[in-house]
């Protein structure tokens, strides 16, 4: 008897790159009807992304903010919760990081980080259990919330920037830089203490504690008791608290591991890069970590891809706007804007089609 599911390889790999395949295709004719070459233009992009080894770099560093707000987002989703406050969770957490280096930020590196990790998390967390605890004892909607979250949480940094954390004697809004010993180590200094020659980026060890991040997520949301609860309230809320599962626990872990996440942010932007607190550092990062968990589905694994395909949108499009300057960053947007369109709100475009398709190559066996 024929199945209506289609088979793992086609769900996870080809209906995304026919999905992948439709927004570059649907891109390259926007900039035909420009006047411009679409395979020059994605040459470009590629190259700029890819090319050499400081693209490579500035691609796994701009993934790696994304990584873990899709992570946040994911976490969130899968109790059935459409978390938009990672920015301000995002926000809220580098100011837990960067209290930690400018107080304590003359420690050894190796006692900095856990600190670090820790405030970054805790700030971000702190910032997501308002919302999350009106959603789970008030019945406020999670969206609306973390929205206005987004817009307080930068008022409040806007604030202490100005007015309490600004460094002495400057006009801009930003803090002291933080010490040395609290600076991030970049990937061609740690490769270049094995003896491996690797190409100067801003790429830095915040890769490793994302992708550990991942291996946290996968194993919490699939392996624990507590990852079972959140995705049972997530599927059926009434037949969760049948099994007696809390719907309001739930909601309260799931929110408060999704801000803790978005929070880390800031270990890869401030201490990575920065080496301060700068107004607006997430720069629309935590917006586009709805994208990143739309396109990765939920899982840690789509979302690394994601986050990759994202970075190298990011860092090859400003190659593409510098070699064809009639493509303006605005453009670039637009490609993006293709992308998340199709691989994430029309992620079914292509399955009716497969589904007979697969159907009907099963029947004729």
């Amino acid at each position: 008897m024929a199945q209506s599911k289609l088979p793992g390889w086609v769900n996870a790999g080809l209906i995304p790159a026919l999905n992948l395949l439709t927004a570059f295709v649907v891109s390259g004719l926007v900039i035909l009807a420009m006047g411009q070459d679409p395979v020059k233009a994605f040459g470009y992009l590629v190259y700029g992304a890819f090319g050499y080894g400081e693209a490579i770099g500035y691609t796994l560093y701009y993934a790696t903010n994304f990584i873990f707000t899709g992570l946040a987002v994911a976490v969130a989703f899968h109790c059935y919760l459409f978390n938009i406050g990672g920015e301000g969770q995002a926000y809220l957490g580098g100011l837990g990081i960067g209290l930690v280096c400018l107080y304590l930020g003359d420690l050894p590196f190796w006692a900095v980080l856990p600190l670090t990790v820790l405030g970054g998390a805790l700030f971000g967390a702190a910032w997501a259990a308002i919302p999350a605890y009106l959603q789970a004892r008030r019945g406020s909607h999670i969206v609306i919330t973390t929205i206005m979250f987004n817009f307080i949480g930068s008022s409040v940094m806007t604030f202490l920037l100005v007015d309490w954390l600004k460094r002495p004697g400057s006009q801009l809004p930003e803090t002291s830089p933080f010490p040395e010993s609290a600076w991030m180590p970049k990937l061609h200094e740690l490769a270049g203490a094995l003896g491996i020659k690797m190409a100067h980026s801003p790429a830095n060890l915040a890769l490793i504690i994302a992708l550990l991040c991942c291996v946290g997520v996968w194993l919490f949301i699939w392996h624990t008791r507590w990852g079972y609860e959140i995705r049972a309230v997530g599927r059926n809320p009434d037949a969760a608290v049948y099994s007696g599962i809390s719907p309001a626990r739930a909601i309260m872990l799931s929110m408060l591991l999704s801000g803790a996440l978005a929070g880390l942010m800031g270990v890869n932007e401030l201490m990575g890069e920065q080496h301060r607190v700068v107004i607006n550092f997430t720069n629309g990062c935590g917006f586009v970590g709805i994208a990143i968990a739309l396109m990765g589905r939920n899982h840690p694994a789509g979302i690394v891809l994601a986050s990759l395909l994202m970075g190298a949108l990011f860092q090859g499009g400003a190659e593409l706007a510098f070699e064809m300057p009639a493509i303006t960053r605005d453009m670039i947007w637009t490609i993006q804007g293709f992308v998340i369109l199709f691989t994430g709100a029309l992620e079914h475009l292509y399955r009716p089609q497969l589904e007979r398709l697969f159907l009907r190559g099963e029947a004729t066996v």
